[in-house]
């Protein structure tokens, strides 16, 4: 015999049954990163002005999630003597599919030390954020990360 209990138990079984399917549905459905954007794509032809990058060199820490674009904390760090031969020029912090591509540029000269930026990004949506560092003797540096966006943050 079917009791109250045996019932309402089964009924939330099925419901959350259903729900997990649904959710592992659209999750595989939706692309994991944004097509790049026709601006992104022309300004990192304006940033590389035709160099070939290297995909090492730069430590980017940003979360993999986040749950609102508006506010997405970021730290670059790229690896430099940081003396006049040998160091940073300037950092490029692009995303591939907010409104505006360039979200940032730093400038470094030896006697700052260190290549390093903590700040924060608005992101419009789940994307690619990529980094390309500028060295002396025209060596450029490049990485990307992709993060999931849960709200986007760019009212732009």
């Amino acid at each position: 015999m079917l009791d109250r209990r045996t019932f309402l138990l089964s009924a939330g079984a099925a419901a959350a049954t259903v729900t997990l399917v649904e959710s592992a549905t659209a999750q595989n459905t939706q692309p994991l990163a944004a097509e790049y954007s026709a601006e992104f794509k022309s300004e990192l032809a304006k940033v590389l002005q035709q160099a070939t990058p290297l995909e090492s060199g730069i430590v980017l820490d940003l979360p993999e999630s986040v749950d609102n674009g508006e506010y997405v904390p970021i730290t670059i760090d790229v690896a430099s003597p940081m003396t006049p031969d040998d160091h940073v020029e300037s950092v490029h912090l692009l995303s591939t599919a907010n409104p505006r591509a360039q979200v940032a540029t730093f400038h470094f000269t030896p006697l700052s030390g260190k290549a390093r930026v903590t700040s924060r990004m608005r992101l419009a949506q789940t994307q690619d954020v990529v980094v390309v560092a500028m060295l002396s003797g025209d060596r450029v540096l490049l990485t990307q990360r992709l993060v999931d966006v849960g709200v986007g943050g760019c009212g732009i």
